[in-house]
């Protein structure tokens, strides 16, 4: 297998993980990872002023964060297609600092649920 058909291959499967993880987001349900459980914010308007803004501006910067780095993604797929030799090697070299900024954007909201799921938890307890 040459290298132009592994590049087609791991760019179509990180398109399809975006794609499920919008998806997965975009369905306000319970999700549960192994045994922690990550569920949507439910208490009402009001009463948690703070967790409430901090939960809306995060959910903002992860939404247009997952369209800009799908958007990224397109762009230099399409380009890294239609590139000569020494633009698909200057491709390449982009490949990897954008798919480790991806990891981080999906990543970091689901992270920074569980610490507020676990600080809540010490807090109650």
């Amino acid at each position: 297998m040459n290298k132009t058909k592994k590049a087609k291959i791991l760019v179509t499967l990180l398109s399809f993980m975006m794609v499920l993880s919008i998806s997965v987001a975009a369905f306000a349900q319970t999700i549960t990872i192994g045994n922690v459980e990550i569920t949507p914010n439910t208490t009402s308007p009001g009463t948690n002023t703070a967790a409430n803004l901090g939960n809306q501006v995060i959910g903002i910067i992860q939404v247009v964060g997952i369209i800009i780095s799908v958007a990224v993604l397109m762009i230099l797929g399409i380009k890294y297609m239609m590139g000569s030799a020494e633009e698909k090697a200057e491709y390449k070299k982009t490949f990897i600092p954008y798919i480790v900024g991806a990891i981080i954007l999906f990543a970091a909201a689901a992270f920074a649920q569980v610490i507020y799921n676990f600080a809540a938890n010490i807090a109650g307890t």
